[in-house]
């Protein structure tokens, strides 16, 4: 009976070691697209649920695994903070005026971003003052609107109301939700929307996004090979747009595992993720192994 309890003992201790190993460190997975709309080939970096977290003295090890890949653009999809009791911007905060040294850097908001702006009676005028301060060093910030990248991309954020991330949420948007936010998408680009919930993805589709790129579920905070991800932020277990890239009807989505975690600090089998996509002009070969497949651990 005792070695069975010494058993059990070590397997949570391993357990929580891996857990924590997992969280230090990152991978970076490569995504490629075609698209008949781009006639030269861009890289982009995708950043979600960094939740506060570092990654070395000064997020030294991140910088550097962006600075390599060198994009010609750095795309976050929100919840860079932790906005609970209180807001945690501060590393947010230095990393992204970094990056905003070395890049042009779009930021859409996350349910983080957006408790932030909406409760001013807890948090004041925190958002206001992260906002100015990181358009001030050139961000591009796009709460519901969008930018034109190079005249042939076109990049736009959406702000999700506060019902869509609740527990039990409906599992489309309103009717035209989207529409009366960002109005209608540029049919003539290529159009890229973030999107922190990957839930609405046939809605983002059916706007007229080319490209989704969403987080807010970790990853499924525990990985399991042919059963997916566990469990959502939302408490939602097995839901298979967890993370990697998927397509419906002539539309992508990019789930991002995130980089950081909050109220449940847990991975397993599901490293904190580093997201690269390459688009390139319709008929381009593909290079081998792009994907979820093509990892490079950063410790």
């Amino acid at each position: 009976m005792i070695w069975m309890w010494v058993t059990a003992a070590a397997a949570a201790v391993w357990l929580c070691l891996r857990s924590a190993y997992e969280r230090r460190v990152f991978t970076t997975d490569v995504y490629e697209l075609r698209s008949e709309k781009v006639t030269k080939e861009r890289t982009f970096v995708f950043l979600t649920d960094l939740h506060d977290n570092c990654f070395g003295k000064g997020q030294r090890r991140l910088l550097a695994a962006i600075s390599r890949v060198n994009p010609d653009a750095v795309l976050i999809g929100g919840d860079m903070m932790i906005v609970k009791e209180r807001a945690e911007t501060g590393a947010a905060l230095f990393f992204v005026e970094k990056l905003a040294g070395r890049f042009p850097v779009y930021y859409g908001n996350g349910n983080h971003e957006n408790r932030l702006e909406r409760d001013r009676g807890r948090y004041g005028d925190a958002y206001d003052r992260y906002r100015r301060r990181l358009e001030g060093v050139g961000v591009v910030w796009l709460s519901d609107g969008s930018a034109d990248l190079d005249g042939e991309v076109c990049i736009s954020g959406l702000n999700l109301s506060r019902k869509y991330y609740r527990r039990r949420c409906p599992d489309k948007l309103e009717p035209g939700y989207i529409g009366k936010r960002l109005g209608c998408a540029d049919r003539s680009k290529y159009q890229i929307l973030l999107a922190h919930s990957p839930r609405f993805f046939d809605d983002y589709g059916k706007w007229g996004a080319d490209l989704t790129l969403s987080g807010h579920y970790h990853g499924g905070t525990i990985w399991i090979p042919g059963l997916g991800g566990v469990i959502t932020t939302q408490f939602e277990f097995f839901r298979k747009e967890c993370r990697g890239l998927h397509k419906r009807k002539g539309s992508a989505m990019i789930v991002g595992r995130g980089l950081g975690t909050h109220s449940v600090n847990l991975r397993l089998n599901n490293m904190a993720q580093l997201v690269v996509v390459k688009l390139a002009p319709e008929g381009d070969a593909p290079r081998e192994n792009a994907g979820e497949g093509d990892l490079r651990s950063a410790k």
